[in-house]
């Protein structure tokens, strides 16, 4: 069944980068994304940020917008129910670089202490 307590450290490692990851990802692609194109994408790039749990991305996209980092619209779609398109605005932009330098430098000062207790 696997570790549980190693399961709960996982939720909530990713519970804290699952907004920087989808700012990064609506940044990158340039282009309005609706939520199971962005699940895509991190399914594909971000080797496991979300777990296959989609349904966890929808209130951290919520969140962003509430906050002023996203703006979203909602277009008709072919084949079912309109979509939700978001796209991350120039609040956002901020946010993800201030965001990206707190993880880089959290990153390396966890690296260099696990680095150290190895010896």
């Amino acid at each position: 069944m696997g570790d549980p307590q190693l399961r709960k450290f996982q939720k909530e490692l990713s519970a804290g980068t699952v907004a920087l990851v989808l700012l990064a990802v609506l940044a990158a692609s340039g282009e309005p994304m609706y939520g199971y194109q962005i699940a895509k994408t991190l399914e594909r790039s971000g080797d496991g940020v979300l777990a296959g749990k989609q349904s966890a991305l929808y209130p951290v996209l919520r969140n962003l917008q509430a906050a002023g980092l996203l703006d979203s619209f909602v277009e008709p779609s072919d084949a079912g129910p309109p979509r939700r398109y978001y796209r991350i605005t120039a609040q956002g932009r901020t946010a993800l670089r201030d965001w990206a330098a707190a993880w880089r430098a959290t990153r390396d000062s966890v690296d260099s202490v696990l680095e150290g207790s190895r010896e």
